[in-house]
């Protein structure tokens, strides 16, 4: 991670490789634990679902692994020369031990008690590292210092994957070149073995990969030819002895042995997993067409479970007879982006080139892809130097209902282009072709738009696409009248626009739609998007526009364009002049959606910056320098769910949306004001526990139920706070009465109701009760007959008192006349 200034800090956020170190299982083989960029991720096994994301580390995590003597507990290793250590059920930083060296890999054995194998670089030489020892002391507090360690090998290999502890931790093993060098503990003892750089065949020696039998003597090794050693006797410097397996046609990409190491575990470029049987050649199991190269093999401590981290960011768990259980997909790495990142409006997810022909829906939130879509339709044949059909460009409709795609592919002299326009089927949940359009341009497709306005219907949507062959083209929806079509919209041009010549190089609409620019190499065109009339035209020589777009909001009537001799222009739609320019070679230009704000990047020297400003404004808010030491390909705006709460005004662009962007090492980053100690939060707002429960009846029952019970009590919360200050007497009662005394449910049942009415006149509790003691007084020196009704009516008014509703009281002159009505005889009227 880079600190690109106090107070703002660029992470690597998700889509950063999962397969950076070996995962692990939890002890009970619930939950997967995997390094993500600078985070530590907790994976349930059952129901895929992050659960939990470790943040506290400042650089890149390069290893994981469990407390030897509290399984529920982590540790991490990172770049940023600190091991942590986590409640991972909890997502609670315990402690953090300073080393002071970039950590490329941690070993955790149970045989050490207060100390971690990891390789550091060796200082003053460059390319060589060691294996050191690290004592992890006990002392108070949360951030130690650990810097007392012994070295234990020198020269060994930076890869995790190529250092290996033998049984209970008596020896370790490690790989480098042509090389295999043991280590015994006890003995103190160094053993060195070599091989030859080729065998009599032809084959490549070169150490790949090893791992150590957990019960025997036994030392596995992976070679770039695909052959699979098992070394034994290895105690002895000559008298060592190694057998030969062979299945794999490339290099060995990882080893691991099964727990009581019965099966040996094998993977490769071929994506498949083989299970090799009691170390025999003849004996193997396979499981094919597991998506990209293996490039880690994990095995759960109970044996149930494997698990394979695979070079295309994808994780799959496997249950131990080979039969395929889970499969969590990360940002997929394509091998060239060249649809730029793009946000679906829908779900908020990024959108870029995923496998060959396919677009990927990644999640930010979960850091997993939603889904993949195929684009091309073609299959992509694995043959070097061969032009295939590619993805070119992509573009949403404002509301996320409409899909846009161009693919090209280019074989001298000819040239093949596609423009399809996708619909969102609504009962699929998924996007269907609607209309396919063969060559819409004569030459390469550059750019491509949607007027973005939500109230419009389908009939006024318009899609706008440049190219090279000197054009831009409006497409708009057509209904077709035939009966006998299949489907009745379609899309089709309606306007052709040039200016001199030019190639078209960009276009954009300005946020009501009222216009649209497009750039013709040097100049940029303004277009009335009613009439296609037009009506302005900007230049600013010398070079080329690079990048166009629109202010928003309150600052709508400006213009802004990025030229490639380094000037950044604001023209006034209002003036048709020049507002201002600044001299910034500028890469990309991504105006926020939300906001007048616009970020600009750009490169100079080695070196990418961001620049946030206001088009009215040419002094920048915002202004960081060194970002990376990439260059960055592509930005886009992700709206938030809830603002962020911003300190400085400086950062106020980062409330209602955030930035992210991709480098050319497809390194996926974003911006945050938060430090790595205020970003511990957990993401997931339940218990990981709960979260791995397995889905029952009985527990999709009860967790309805929980909601729903769960949401009553914030109902009736917000019902008693807003006309309650003081609890009722009523429910008071109902909660505190033993139930074994308690009456019956029919004869508290409208007490309760009662109880919970709006009383228009509000009275203390002491005022209630005396009004009764009065009521009883009085009672008392009538007669007999009126000291029975006076009764009934005391229950009643305790009754309704204890509710909280207050009755409207009689004076004595209105009691009594109410008694003399009661005494008067009415059964004369019965014979009528």
């Amino acid at each position: 991670m880079v600190a690109a200034a106090a107070g703002l800090r660029v992470v690597r956020c998700g889509g950063s490789p999962l397969h950076g170190a070996r995962a692990v299982f939890s002890a009970d083989a619930r939950f997967l634990l995997c390094t993500g960029g600078d985070f530590v991720k907790v994976y349930s096994a059952a129901t895929e679902e992050l659960v939990r994301l470790l943040r506290g580390h400042g650089g890149l995590v390069t290893g994981v692994g469990l407390n030897p003597h509290n399984r529920l507990q982590l540790y991490s290793s990172s770049l940023d020369g600190s091991i942590k250590l986590w409640d991972f059920t909890d997502g609670i930083l315990i402690k953090t031990f300073t080393v002071g060296y970039k950590l490329l890999a941690l070993y955790a054995l149970d045989s050490c008690e207060d100390s971690v194998f990891v390789i550091i670089p060796k200082r003053g030489e460059r390319d060589t590292f060691q294996l050191v020892s690290v004592k992890l002391t006990k002392t108070a507090g949360q951030d130690v210092e650990a810097k007392e360690f012994s070295v234990v090998l020198e020269g060994v290999d930076a890869s995790p994957k190529c250092t290996a502890f033998g049984r209970e931790g008596e020896y370790v093993a490690s790989v480098k070149n042509f090389h295999l060098q043991v280590y015994f503990f006890k003995r103190k003892q160094l053993n060195r073995f070599s091989l030859r750089a080729t065998n009599a065949k032809g084959g490549n020696n070169l150490f790949t990969c090893v791992a150590c039998h957990p019960k025997e003597d036994c030392i596995a090794t992976g070679h770039a030819d695909g052959k699979i050693r098992l070394w034994r006797n290895f105690y002895h410097n000559k008298e060592y002895v190694f057998s030969t397996m062979h299945w794999h046609h490339d290099r060995v990409m990882d080893l691991s042995f099964s727990i009581e190491g019965t099966s040996l575990l094998s993977g490769g470029v071929e994506a498949v997993l083989v299970q090799w049987h009691n170390g025999s050649d003849c004996k193997k199991d396979f499981l094919p067409r597991l998506g990209s190269a293996i490039e880690y093999i994990s095995v759960s401590s109970d044996g149930t479970l494997y698990c394979t981290l695979h070079t295309d960011n994808r994780i799959t768990i496997i249950n131990s007879n080979l039969r395929f259980s889970k499969s969590i997909q990360g940002l997929i790495r394509a091998r060239d982006v060249k649809t730029g990142l793009v946000v679906d409006p829908r779900t908020k997810a990024l959108v870029l080139n995923g496998e060959a022909g396919h677009l990927q829906f990644y999640c930010l939130q979960s850091d997993k892809q939603l889904y993949s879509l195929d684009i091309v339709q073609q299959e992509y044949i694995q043959q070097a130097g061969l032009n295939q059909t590619d993805l070119v460009k992509v573009a949403f409709s404002a509301q996320g209902k409409w899909l846009a795609t161009v693919e090209e592919r280019e074989e001298e002299p000819d040239l093949e282009l596609h423009l399809k326009l996708w619909f969102f089927d609504e009962e699929t949940q998924s996007f269907k072709l609607n209309t396919q359009i063969s060559m819409p341009h004569d030459d390469h497709v550059t750019a491509m738009c949607f007027r973005d306005m939500d109230e419009l219907e389908d009939d006024s949507l318009i899609l706008v696409t440049a190219g090279k062959d000197c054009l831009f083209k409006v497409w708009v929806i057509l209904e077709d009248t035939d009966p006998e079509a299949q489907q009745s919209l379609s899309w089709s041009c309606d306007f052709v626009g040039s200016y001199h010549n030019y190639q078209a190089t960009n276009c954009c609409f300005s946020e009501d739609g009222s216009l649209l620019a497009v750039s013709f190499e040097e100049t940029v065109t303004v277009w009335d998007s009613s009439t296609w009339d037009l009506k302005c035209t900007f230049c600013h020589p010398p070079g080329k526009i690079r990048d166009i777009c629109f202010g928003r909001l309150t600052c709508s009537k400006y213009l802004i364009g990025a030229t490639d001799h380094g000037f950044l222009c604001c023209w006034n739609l209002l003036s048709c002049a020049l507002e201002w320019s600044a001299h910034l070679n500028v890469v990309i230009l991504q105006p926020d959606p939300l906001s007048e704000h616009i970020a600009a990047v750009s490169w100079l020297s080695k070196e990418s910056s961001l620049f946030v400003f206001k088009p009215n404004e040419p002094r920048p808010i915002c202004i960081q320098r060194n970002l990376c030491k990439e260059k960055i390909q592509f930005a886009a705006f992700v709206p938030r769910d809830v603002p962020e709460t911003v300190g400085s005004e400086k950062y106020i662009w980062l409330r209602r949306s955030q930035l992210y962007f991709l480098t050319d090492a497809q390194e996926l980053m974003t911006f945050s004001t938060k430090s790595p100690e205020e970003r511990l939060t957990v993401s997931s707002k339940q218990l990981a526990v709960e979260e791995s429960l397995p889905v029952t009846p009985f527990s999709l029952l009860l967790g309805k139920h929980r909601y729903q019970q769960s949401q009553g009590d914030i109902d009736l919360t917000k019902v008693v706070r807003n006309h309650h200050e003081q609890d009722s007497p009523a429910v008071k009662e109902l909660l505190h009465t033993p139930a074994h005394v308690l009456p019956s449910a029919s004869f508290l049942c409208p007490i309760f109701i009662n109880s919970l009415l709006i009383s228009k006149e509000k009275k203390s509790a002491e005022e209630v009760a005396d009004e009764v003691e009065m009521e009883s007084e009085e009672a008392e020196e009538d007669s007999d007959e009126e000291k029975d009704v006076t009764e009934m009516e005391q229950e009643n008014t305790k009754s309704m008192d204890l509710l909280g509703e207050i009755t409207c009281k009689l004076s004595k002159a209105e009691e009594k006349e109410l008694r003399k009505v009661r005494k008067m005889d009415y059964s004369w009227i019965s014979a009528f």
